[in-house]
This record gives C-alpha cells, structure tokens and sequence, in this order.
C-alpha cells in the first residue's frame, strides 16, 4: 500500500513548496548573503525533519498493521477452532474433509476426519442429501443441534440449541390448559331421586372427579351441581391423553354400581396463551363432545385441530317433545319470513335423506310457502332412485324437484336453504348454494364433526334420533295447523327411518316407534317401503363375494375388500358391513370397495364395543358410535386397507387419535 505522503495530490505541492523555499532562499544571497545562508539551512533542516517524520511515521503504520494482521489471524484461527460452533467441510463422495475441534468434541473423538457422513447420524446424511430447507434441528449424540447447510460449498454449520430447546420444551409442558366438565344425564338421573340418593351420588362423583385431579395434579373446582372447571397444563394434558382418559370409564363404572349410570363431557382448550381464547376453546369443544351423543373428551387447539376420545357409549336419548315443538315453531317463522325454501341433502341422497327432504316440503307448503327439492336424479342410491321413479307418479310432487344449477338461479337473499341429513359443507349436494344464500337451517341426526355449515341461524341436530327422518316427522307433527300427508310423503318418511335402523334394529329408541305409528296412521304403505328396499339377485351375489373375502382377527375385527377392477356402489357395501356384523365373533365390520364415482369406500358397523366414527374419523370420514362411513380419493384399495387398518391398530393402541 502506498504511503500517504507519496499520493500524487500531497507529493507534487510538496516539491513545489520545498523547491519554492530553496529558491528563495537562494534569492537572498543577491541582497544579503548571511540571510541566505540562514535561510537555506532552515529551508534545509525543515526539509530534512519531515522526511524523516515522514520515514518514521511510516515504520510505526507498518508495525502496527502487522501487529494487527497477527492478532487478527491468531483470533480467527481460535475461533475457527474453538468457538461453540460446529464447522464441517464434505467431499463429492459425503465424506468429512475437515471439520473444527467442538464438532469433534460433540462426538467425543479426535478426529471425523475421513469418515461418512451416514456414520455420524443417518437423519444427518438423508437432510443433507434429500433436506427440503436448509436448516434443520437434528439431536447427535445427546445434543440438540441446528444444521445449516451450504449445498453448494459443501459446507455444514452446527450450533447447540440443546438449551433452547429445553427451555421451549419447557415452555409448552407447562402452557395453561382449560378444561370444562359436564355431568351429561346429571338433571335426568337425581330428578326422582331423594334428597339422600342425590346426595351419595353427588359425593361419589366429586370424589371420584377429585381423587383423579389429585392423581395427575390438576385443579378442579366444582361450579354448579353439573358442571367443573378444571386447571392443568400440556404436560398432564399428555399423561391424561395417553391414558385414554380413564376418568370416562371410571365415572361410568362407578355410578353405575349405584343403578344410575353418569357419563362425562369435557371440552378442552389447549395451544394458546390467552385466558380468553382458552376458555372460549374449551366451551367450543364441550360443544362439539355433546353434540357428538356425550361421554367423550374434545380437545380443540388454538390451530384448529381437534381430538376426540372417548364416545363407548350409545347416546342416552335426551331431547325432549318441548325441544322439538319450539324448533317446529322456529322453523315455521322462519319459513314465513322467507320468499321461496331451498331443501338439499348430502351427495348421493339415501332414502333418509330423501324422504326427510320431501318431509320439509311438506311444512313448507303446509306454510303457504314455495319450496323445492335440490337433487340430482342421476346420482341417487337404488332405494331413493325407486323413490324418485315413484314421484315421477305425481306430477304435483315431481315439479317441486329440481338440479343444482337450477337451485342457483333460483335463489335469492331472502331465500331460506334447509340442509337435512348431513351438517358437513363438502358432503352436501351443492355446496355454492351455502356460500349464495343468508338463511340457512341444518336438521341432522349424525354426531357434530369438527366440519361445520358456517353460521346457520337453526340448528336441529340429535344425536340421540334414529335418523333424520324421524326428527322430520316430529317437526311435522308440532306443526299449528294439522298436516295431512300423502301416502308417499308418509311412506318415504317411513322408508328413511326402515333405512337409518336396519328395520327398527339399530339405535331405535320409544320416540322411533311414535314416528313410525304417526306416519302408518297418515298411510305410510309398508308393502311399499319393502318394494322400495329390495335388491336384485345380482346385488346378493355381490354381497355373498365380498363376504366371502372377509377376514377376521383376534379384536373380532372384520375386513372385507372387493377386486381393485369391482364398483360396488355405497348401499351395497354399507349392507355387506351389516351383514358381516351378524356373525358370530365379530364385534365390528369393514368394507372396502371402489365406487362409481372412481373414489374408494369404507364402510364401517359395530355392535357398540368398538366405535367406527372415531376409526373412520382417522381417515377423514365420520358418523355414528356404530354406523360410519369414508370415501377416500387418489388411493387404491390396497391402500385403503392399509390406512383402515393403521387406523384401526392407532384406536386400540392408543396412537394419536383423529
């Protein structure tokens, strides 16, 4: 590096200056030589004195700069070696080239180098190799390390995170956790009691509840005769969820020993710091588990994502003819209030779905109202394809349905769509005419999933009714004016409640039979309802080959799966499930097969120890404790039955559930 004194724009008036000095010095000489003589040799001391500062000053720059070069090299080469960071270089083949003395030390060795990368940690070698991003957290030898990679460079940089990750660790253990639970049939069981029985059983539910609080260090605290408030964190909420929440079956167990069994719901609010949203979690998805038939845990996270456990049981049948009065009323106001009625189900309607349909439209029209029937006659399960043949019989009837597109031209903002038979957005027929319309009214009697119809202004959804026929039928009898049905109308009615019970088998309860005693004294044809139910010789046969492939395991579990060419259509495999629940041993029945719309089914039934909807909600499905059901998309049947049966191992585990 040059000198500063030797720069063209310092130098060049320097010689000017000195030489300009030394002439005029030398100038004096003509007037007065001793002058000149003193001049030219402080001209020439001055000259002298700062080309030496100048030689000087530039020795000590230069000794510094070296001094500095040192340390600087020194530090660099101890930092390189000795800093908490991991450096290490990679060859073409992954093996170490070089690597500093803390990754070294990491390892507990000398020296890494020359080996492979695989040597030192597989999870290592396949981020480096295949890694999405370039950082990653990757524990080596007891340590909690931070990866960064330079592909390129063939570089990797380790920092210890042990630390922070112990205390992030930490910090999500003990994030608060709000609980709320609710004694489900509490009112309905101590109603006849005396005040001694209620008494004992009061006692024997706040001592079981308190002895499990103190067994896992949680705060309970009691806030009504029904309902506690209990404290914890995610670290007990862990513990809790890895035993499958005892506390369930221990309250059910131990109740029941005093001839009055009580089931519990808790809603759960986990994975947000704030009191507010965890409270307002916590009621969601105490919602949500009674919604569900009770006796079962909801645990909802901040993200959105909810866990359901629990749910052994058959709904105790809790609603109430007050209830359905006071939603038959609603549902009249709202009717009138309206200028036309939308009514729809789910995709491929069944004949509950169907017969509830033409059940609304009866109140709508019994209302002065204009209403229509949203289907599709082309996709339509056998039972309801002969249903809709049969409305083609009456004109009147048959005009009243039309298609999807024909319902989005139709409707308008002060339009009222009723939803029957489904509450899921993605199952029901057309799914634009939620977003289109401002009224919208669900009447469903499958148990609430975590997908919901956004903001309808009534909800009619028992878990505890056999089907939504039967909730349809009561709606009609509340009705201010006295309906008169037509043998049709009563028979599909009728036919939707045969369906959902498997003939008044399944999940039938005193208010099914009023139904069914209503719509029979309307003039509900059973002969009719048979000749709508039947099935082809060629459907048996079918039947009888799926059957024949099923395989039974040790849980009494039973799977049955069609040829990956077969099409099965959903009524089918939903009757080969039934009928595989009727032999001896198997407490619960799987049925796969291809359907026509390319998509893969599993049908799932149960006799009540093993609960399908918490399997098939592993898969994206859902239903009931004993009636369940999935379609998968983009997978082949053997596929299928590999994620029925991960599904199936994961709830009698104990895995992470759904």
């Amino acid at each position: 590096m040059s000198h500063f004194y030797e720069r063209k724009t310092y130098r060049y008036p320097s010689y000017a200056l000195a030489a300009l000095a030394v002439l005029m010095a030398v100038s004096l000489f003509y007037f007065q030589w001793m002058l000149g003589l003193v001049g030219l040799l402080g001209v020439g001391f001055l000259l002298y004195y700062v080309i030496w500062s100048q030689r000087s000053l530039h020795k000590e720059l230069q000794q510094y700069i070296s001094n500095l070069s040192y340390r600087v090299k020194k530090v660099s080469e101890e930092a390189l070696m000795q800093m908490p960071i991991g450096i290490l270089l990679l060859d073409e083949e992954d093996k170490i080239e070089w690597s500093n003395r803390f990754l070294a030390a990491c390892f507990k060795e000398q020296t890494l180098i020359g080996r492979s990368l695989a040597e030192l940690s597989e999870p290592l070698a396949a981020f480096v190799k295949k890694g999405k991003t370039d950082e990653e957290i990757i524990e080596l030898n007891g340590k909690q390390l931070k990866v960064i990679v330079h592909r390129h460079e063939r570089l990797l940089y380790f920092f210890d995170v042990t630390e922070h990750m112990e205390l992030r660790r930490r910090y999500e253990t003990e994030r608060l956790v709000l609980a709320i639970i609710f004694l489900d049939n509490y009112d309905e069981i101590t109603q006849g009691m005396d005040d001694q029985a209620k008494s004992q059983m009061n006692s024997l539910v706040t001592s079981v509840l308190n002895r499990w609080a103190n067994d896992y260090g949680i705060f309970l605290k009691r806030t009504s005769s029904d309902r506690f408030i209990a404290v914890l964190n995610e670290h007990i909420l862990t513990q809790l969820e890895k035993s499958k929440f005892s506390i369930l079956d221990e309250v059910r167990e131990q109740t029941a020993k005093h001839q009055a069994q009580i089931t519990l719901s808790i809603g759960i609010g986990a994975g947000v710091s704030s009191l507010p949203e965890l409270g307002t979690l916590a009621q969601s998805s105490l919602d949500l588990a009674l919604g569900r038939g009770g006796d079962q845990v909801a645990i909802k996270q901040g993200n959105g994502k909810v866990k359901f456990y629990g749910g052994k049981t058959n709904p105790m049948e809790k609603r109430t003819r007050v209830r359905a009065r006071v939603i038959s009323h609603a549902l009249r106001e709202l009717i009138a209030e309206s200028d036309k009625v939308l009514i729809m189900g789910h995709k491929y309607p069944d004949m509950d779905a169907l017969g509830a349909a033409i059940g609304i439209l009866k109140v709508v029209q019994s209302n002065q109202k204009e209403g229509f029937l949203v289907v599709d006659a082309m996709k339509t399960d056998a039972g309801a394809q002969r249903l809709l043949e049969e409305m083609k019989k009456q004109a009147d009837l048959w005009a009243r349905c039309i298609k999807p597109e024909q319902a989005l031209e139709l409707i308008t903002e002060d339009t009222l769509l009723i939803v029957v038979d489904t509450h899921r957005p993605s199952l029901v027929i057309e799914e634009r005419l939620l977003y289109r319309a401002d009224h919208i009214v669900v009447i469903d009697h499958h148990r609430r999933g975590e997908e919901f119809i956004e903001a309808p202004i009534l909800v009619y959804m028992e878990p505890y009714a056999s089907s939504t026929s039967e909730l349809v039928t009561e709606l009609l009898e509340y009705q201010p004016k006295r309906v008169k049905l037509s043998m049709l109308e009563a028979t599909a009615l009728l036919a939707g409640i045969v369906v959902d019970t498997k003939s008044f088998t399944l999940r039938t309860g005193s208010r099914t039979f009023d139904a069914a005693s209503y719509l029979r004294a309307q003039g509900a044809d059973t002969v009719l309802v048979q000749k709508l139910l039947r099935e082809s010789v060629a459907n048996y046969v079918k039947r009888a080959k799926l059957i024949e492939r099923a395989a039974i395991d040790e849980h009494g579990i039973a799977i049955a799966k069609g040829d990956e060419n077969e099409v099965h259509d959903q009524v089918l495999i939903a009757q080969t499930a039934d009928t595989l629940l009727t032999l001896s041993g198997v407490v619960a029945s799987f049925v796969i097969s291809k359907r026509g719309d390319g998509t893969v089914g599993i049908s799932a039934r149960s006799l009540g120890d093993v609960n399908v909807q918490v399997i098939m909600e592993r898969l994206g499905g859902g239903g009931h404790l004993t009636n369940a059901a999935v379609q998968l998309s983009g997978v082949t049947v053997e596929e299928a039955e590999r994620q029925l049966r991960e599904a199936i191992h994961d709830y009698f585990e104990g895995g992470k559930p759904s």
